[in-house]
């Protein structure tokens, strides 16, 4: 495959694996439970930390994974290999004209898997009601200004109204809280931190803030740019007292603070949460519980990873479930310890992005 679409060759899973059980356990001890399944590489939006302005090469529509192939590996997953959680994603999953019928098929034959999605919300506005009532449970939607010029800056298409009309109809369809993704870019939309939280508060939604990481597809990113963790609450501070949630971290990605007015106690209920992803600058890989599957059916360990193990193949080709699950436990056991590396960060001079862009990923 042509490196031009950002996808890497696939390498052959490692047979070095031990016996250390049936789950997707890594080298470090790590156990993945929680399963990111790209369901399409394409996207509606040309935001500037994810695509180029001109977009990419989409996969033929012969490469991405069917209702089946997609339900069946969701199944392997939960069956076989002790996945608990399930968010599709994408490129912008909603461009797939059959998502409900994927959340449908999944829901059914897993319908004990907590079920969620990470959309962009434009469409969302007449999709949300038949997303949950085929069994999706929970909505997260990227947003990360509320001024239409910066949003059409940062994304590359006015369409902050579709946005808002998503998110209020995905409220409507009954999906609370929906969480609210961000990522500011200095000098773009940095100022925006406070205003986003209050906005957010006001309307039962809790955001977090991502660190602007280097999954580019232009491959410009610089850590200058980056408005780290220490910044945004600092900033969120001059206007809110935050206190960190009680409720245990876990794997999740995002640190959690409880949310009060300015002067204010502990006894004074919160207002809401606010969440913090310190992906470069406070990384959180020794309590990482993620496996991640692209739309064309390969497992990356790791966000960052060099290396993809193909499952689409060998489930295409008749390879029973077992068979496919052994592939994919070995192409976990060779998780990098951080960043698609055991010895480099991504803050190093030695750090090298990966060729995949985030909308080939699947966040």
């Amino acid at each position: 495959m042509s490196l031009d679409l950002g996808i890497p060759t696939t390498v052959s899973a490692k047979s070095s694996r031990p016996d250390v059980g049936p789950g997707l356990v890594d080298r470090f001890g790590r156990v993945a439970s929680d399963m990111r399944l790209s369901v399409i590489d394409k996207c509606n939006l040309r935001c500037t930390y994810c695509m180029p302005a001109e977009g990419m090469p989409w996969l033929p529509k012969s490469m991405l994974m069917t209702i089946d192939e997609n339900t069946r590996l969701v199944a392997i997953g939960v069956d076989l290999l002790g996945v608990r959680e399930l968010r599709l994603t994408g490129g912008e999953p909603l461009v797939r004209h059959d998502l409900e019928e994927i959340v449908a098929s999944i829901h059914e034959r897993c319908p004990e898997l907590s079920l969620s999605l990470t959309t962009n919300a434009v469409g969302l506005a007449s999709r949300a009601a038949k997303l949950k009532a085929a069994g999706l449970e929970r909505i997260n939607v990227s947003l990360d200004s509320l001024h239409p010029g910066i949003f059409a800056q940062l994304t590359r298409r006015p369409m902050l109204d579709q946005v808002l009309a998503g998110i209020d109809a995905a409220k409507e369809a009954g999906f609370r809280p929906v969480k609210i993704n961000a990522v500011l870019q200095r000098d773009i939309n940095d100022h925006e931190a406070s205003d986003l939280l209050a906005w957010a508060l006001a309307g039962g939604n809790e955001l977090r803030f991502i660190e602007h990481m280097p999954l580019d597809g232009d491959h410009r990113w610089n850590r200058t740019r980056v408005v780290d963790a220490a910044e945004i609450r600092a900033a969120l501070e001059t206007r809110f007292r935050l206190d960190p949630d009680p409720a245990e971290r876990g794997g999740a990605p995002a640190e959690r603070f409880e949310v009060r007015p300015p002067g204010a106690g502990l006894d004074t209920p919160a207002l809401g949460r606010v969440g913090l992803i310190s992906s470069v600058t406070e990384p959180f890989c020794a309590a990482c519980t993620r496996t991640r599957v692209t739309a064309e059916g390969r497992v990356m360990s790791c966000l960052f990873s060099h290396e993809e193990f193909d499952l689409l193949e060998p489930l295409r080709a008749g390879a029973d479930d077992e068979a496919i699950a052994q592939r994919w436990r070995e192409a976990m056991w060779a998780k990098p310890r951080a960043h698609g590396s055991d010895t480099v960060g991504l803050t190093s001079p030695e750090y090298v992005q990966p060729e995949r862009s985030m909308s080939a990923i699947g966040g």
